[in-house]
Order: structure tokens, then C-alpha cells, then sequence
């Protein structure tokens, strides 16, 4: 039975109501990778779960059906605006929901966001909940000077049209929440919840050994604004007078991103020794367990969720003062903070830790500690059920702080 309260809106009372929600991302990888532990914390609680994206992928298709949700397909581009084929995902997802009658709808990402919630609205779905996971090139600087300023106009008209159609808007970082409101794309500050990220998995990434020789790693997209170059005109610099350290890059190209960084030139670096490439990964444990510091020099994130693995490994950390990275970082106690783009700023931080390696030690330990604090994924999920309303469960007893980390 439905429970609907008096401004028509579903309510999943605390022991009553079960749902059945639609999750919406951008590619069919991230359900598993981002979403996989709230989808599971969904199913415990009895709730139905449909999880749509972009496909096909059988391997998303078969570890979502053996935890009890199910994969739907729906067309999208992920990137780029494309008025047909956007109409095209527009319909489809109106006909998922029509099909599917969830009622609560969760999109994360622009266009899921976006889409998603007009298809929501028009298809008359109760609730509807946006999940800010960063804001991408258009805000971030990656895109270039007139074409950065189109697509950030577009990018905030297509924002303030579809959030007003949201029960609430949940960011991953104060700043994003902020730079909303104050363009009046949200509602209010009412309308408005902040978690933590998408949270980190505590007894997946534990802390190991710190490597012999110093070693950074930076693990992300190929593209200009995660602050990939910057990073390697740092190692040029640093190994200038210290050849022995170690860069490495973990990432892969994303050809549909306007920022992004043409595999032929990180490649040269690979060549020219400055870096070591790694690829694509997938479990990236391994190459943080070899590294001593990770780095990650972005120009905005949501919360970066490589960051908070590689914290909960023990690792220090060097991002930038930036919107979600400041976030991850207690200057000078688990790692530093330096300026967006400043070079001479990322060489004398990452420097520190050549000149003086028990700070890889000590700084490696408050980030285990700061991640346990912060963003356990159980709290995440736990903070995100009561946001949506989703909790039909008592709440187990909390595990304390200090349990969790000594865990590992």
C-alpha cells in the first residue's frame, strides 16, 4: 500500500511502505563501481531497485541481478548536446517509468539528472532526487574559453529548469551546493542535503606497507582538468634532481569529454620517462599499495572517491585547494592542499615528502583516521536513506569510531 502525504508526494514510512526506486546513471560501469554499495543498502531494506544507463553491459547486467536489482538499457549520449538523440532519452525514459512505476526516482550526473527528472515529472513519479556528483568540464575550467562559457550557460538554463521538479537536491561538497544556490538554481537551502561523498569501503581498502622507494600516483580520467599535466611538469621537475622517485599515471582516455588528453602525448611521457603508465584499472589497490603518496591536482571534483581510497590505504594525499578535493584534506596533517593550477606550488608540497619521508608515515595514518571520521560508506548510505525516506528498518547500533580504525 501507498502512503501519500498531503502535497501528493509518496511517503516510505519507517516499518511500513517498501518502494521501488529507479537509480539513473551516465554509464553502466559506475552502478556497480559508485552506486553498488547503496543499491545493496536499498535491498536489505526491502526496496525494489532498477538500475538504468547507457549499455549494453552483461557483466553491470549480471552482478546487479545477483544482488536482487535488475539492468534497463536507455539510450544517452554522455556527453555533448544533441537535440534528437536527447529527445530520444527524454521519451525513453519516460516510457521507463511509465513502464516501471517507481515510485522514487534518483539521478545522478548531468544528463540522468537532468533527463531524468523531466521524464520523472512528466510521468507523474512521486519522488524525485537529484545527486550532484560534481559539475564537470563546464564548470571546472576543462573546456576552453567561448566554448567553456556556451556550455556552462546551457549546462545551469537545463539545471534550473529540471531541479525545480525535485523533492531535493543532494551534493557531495558545500561548495556545489553554495555556487547552486547562489545562481538560484535550486529551490532554497531547504531544498538542499549534503553527504559525503559517495563514501569509501573501509574493509575493501585497508592499509599495507609503505613502499622502499618514494613513489606518487595520481589514478583518474585523461582529461586537462583532473590536472594531469600539471602533474607531470611537476615529476619533470622533481626528477630533474631526484631520478630515483617514481611517477606513475593510472587512467584511461574518455573521447566523448572536451577535455580530454590525447593518449599519443601520454604516451610520450611514458616514453620520455618522465612517467610510468599504467592503464586502465580495475582494482586499484594494488598500484596504491605501491605507492607512497597519492596526488590528484584537479580543478573541481564532487568528493573524489579515489582520493578517499587511497586515504583509507593509509596513503597521505596532495590535491588541490579546489571545490570537493579541499574537502578530503586537513592541510598538513594528512597531506596538502596547493592553488589550481600552480606547478611551482605542487612541486614544493610533493617535494616535502622526497626531503622528508616520515611524513609519508605519520601523514599516511591521519588519513586513515580522517576517512574512518568522514566518509565510511555505511554512514554515507545510512545519511542517504533517511534523505530519501527510504528507511523501513530500525537503525542498527553505530560501530565506534575507534573500532572502524583500527580495522586493517
Amino acid at each position: 500500500m501507498r502512503t501519500f502525504g498531503q502535497d501528493g508526494d509518496f511517503l516510505c514510512m519507517q516499518g511500513e511502505t517498501m518502494a521501488r526506486v529507479v537509480i539513473l546513471g551516465s554509464y553502466a560501469e559506475s552502478l556497480v563501481q559508485f552506486r553498488g554499495h547503496f543499491i545493496r543498502r536499498l535491498l536489505r531494506e526491502g526496496h525494489q531497485v532498477v538500475a538504468a544507463a547507457p549499455g549494453p553491459c552483461e557483466a553491470v547486467a549480471s552482478t546487479l541481478s545477483g544482488w536482487g536489482a535488475r539492468f534497463v538499457e536507455v539510450p544517452m549520449d554522455r556527453q555533448g548536446m544533441h537535440p534528437t538523440r536527447d529527445l530520444k532519452t527524454l521519451k525513453a525514459l519516460h516510457d521507463l517509468f511509465r513502464d516501471e512505476s517507481p515510485e522514487v526516482f534518483v539521478g545522478y550526473t548531468i544528463k540522468p539528472v537532468v533527463y531524468g527528472l523531466l521524464a520523472a515529472w512528466l510521468a507523474d513519479v512521486p519522488s524525485r532526487y537529484a545527486l550532484i556528483t560534481g559539475l564537470g568540464s563546464a564548470f571546472s575550467g576543462g573546456a576552453d574559453g567561448t566554448r567553456q562559457a556556451l556550455l556552462q550557460t546551457l549546462a545551469s538554463l537545463l539545471y534550473g529548469i529540471s531541479l525545480r521538479t525535485s523533492q531535493r537536491v543532494i551534493f557531495q561538497n558545500t561548495d556545489d551546493a553554495y555556487l547552486f544556490c547562489a545562481r538560484r538554481l535550486v529551490g532554497g537551502p531547504e531544498d538542499v542535503a549534503i553527504v559525503n561523498g559517495s563514501g569509501v569501503d573501509l574493509q575493501h581498502y585497508r592499509p599495507v606497507p609503505l613502499p622502499r622507494q618514494t613513489t606518487f600516483l595520481l589514478i583518474g580520467r585523461l582529461l586537462r582538468d583532473k590536472g594531469i599535466r600539471e602533474y607531470v611538469q611537476a615529476a619533470r621537475r622533481i626528477k630533474a634532481n631526484h631520478p630515483e622517485v617514481v611517477f606513475r599515471l593510472a587512467g584511461w582516455v574518455d573521447p566523448e569529454s572536451p577535455a580530454a588528453i590525447d593518449i599519443d602525448e601520454v604516451e610520450r611521457w611514458h616514453d620520455e620517462g618522465t612517467i610510468e603508465f599504467l592503464g586502465r584499472l580495475e582494482d586499484v589497490r594494488q598500484a596504491l599499495g605501491k605507492a607512497s603518496v597519492f596526488v590528484l591536482p584537479s580543478y573541481r571534483e564532487g568528493t573524489p572517491r579515489t582520493v578517499l581510497e587511497a586515504m583509507a590505504m593509509g596513503r597521505p594525499v596532495v590535491t588541490s585547494d579546489a571545490p570537493g578535493c579541499r574537502h578530503t584534506v586537513e592541510n598538513g596533517r594528512n597531506g596538502f592542499l596547493v592553488p589550481v593550477g600552480d606547478v611551482e606550488a605542487l612541486v614544493r608540497a610533493l617535494t616535502h615528502f622526497v626531503d622528508a619521508r616520515s611524513l609519508i608515515r605519520d601523514m599516511g595514518s591521519a588519513s586513515r583516521e580522517l576517512v574512518a571520521d568522514r566518509f565510511d560508506v555505511r554512514d554515507v548510505n545510512e545519511n542517504l536513506l533517511d534523505i530519501l525516506d527510504l528507511r523501513t528498518r530500525p537503525v542498527p547500533p553505530p560501530v565506534p569510531r575507534e573500532a572502524r580504525k583500527r580495522s586493517g
